[in-house]
């Protein structure tokens, strides 16, 4: 009887998991269409868009809305290419997220292993910023960053986002770093070692988790900004605002499948990030990054 009840639940068990896996991979179908739809149209003639079926694969395959959304070519003044705004989103992701992400675990190491009085406060104050819209900051930002003569330019923009995303790394290196042993702290302070000892030597070495979640959510989202790159960037608009003027100088006809081509090529880098250390994001919350 005993065998028998185990075989049951055995198989009860095999059955739940092969359910669940194949609503799991509905689901995943499900939110992969639009990736779907925008790879297939991406590699069409214009002609099989317009008076074919979205959905098919290519009769005839071509390469050449990549180029056409990533060429230089222009119209009047401004290129149409996404090309010449890469180097700018690069210019302006790299050190924006590196800068956040060190401000952030100072923060975070400060805020958890230096108390002060009032540390509740300011913690609270940088946590109050993370729920701020982005349109509340725009005319304060504006008139900050023309006092400092920075507007338009791209350390004007990597000003803006570093500003705006030390509340959220602060919140993560702060709730990372409450869970860490404070009596390392004090030893180390005991046998004579300083502010910046003490960080590079016993902080960093285990915030690794940590800062992947940091530097992923970062990126993310400085690399999809649009509102502040189209605000603030002048003639060094990010690859986000460059995709919106690709598709409206787009005159008569709607060239659809440039048009998917470049989303995909402004999607690519973000994607990479988390086919690459998406494990390690997930792992990095885990660790201690959501506990308060």
């Amino acid at each position: 009887m005993a065998a028998v009840t185990q075989d049951t639940a055995v198989s009860t068990g095999r059955v739940t998991r092969t359910f669940l896996y194949v609503v799991l991979g509905v689901f995943a179908l499900f939110y992969l269409l639009p990736l779907y739809v925008m790879g297939v149209n991406s590699v069409k003639p214009l002609a099989e868009i317009t008076g074919g079926n979205m959905m098919a694969l290519p009769r005839v395959w071509t390469l050449e809305p990549w180029r056409a959304a990533w060429s230089t070519a222009q119209i009047g003044i401004e290129p149409t290419g996404l090309r010449p705004y890469f180097l700018n989103s690069i210019l302006m992701v790299v050190p924006a997220v590196a800068i956040s992400t060190v401000l952030g675990a100072l923060n975070g190491y400060v805020l958890t292993k230096w108390r002060f009085r009032g540390d509740t406060i300011v913690f609270g104050l940088m946590l109050f910023s993370c729920f701020i819209p982005f349109q509340i900051v725009l005319i304060p930002m504006a008139l900050v960053l023309g006092k400092l003569g920075l507007a338009g330019s791209v350390p004007g923009l990597v000003m803006v986002h570093v500003v705006y995303g030390i509340g959220f790394t602060t919140l993560y290196y702060r709730n990372y770093y409450a869970s860490f042993p404070t009596e390392l702290v004090r030893a180390a302070m005991m046998d004579g070692a300083g502010f910046f000892q003490i960080f590079w030597r016993i902080m960093l070495p285990v915030s690794g988790p940590i800062t992947v979640v940091s530097v992923i959510w970062q990126f993310t989202n400085i690399w999809n900004d649009f509102l502040f790159g189209a605000s603030f960037g002048g003639t060094s608009q990010p690859m986000t605002v460059a995709l919106n003027n690709l598709v409206q100088s787009s005159t008569g006809v709607k060239e659809y499948n440039v048009h998917f081509a470049g989303a995909i090529l402004a999607a690519l880098p973000t994607l990479f990030v988390y086919i690459v250390a998406g494990r390690y994001f997930v792992r990095g919350l885990m660790a201690g990054s959501v506990k308060g």
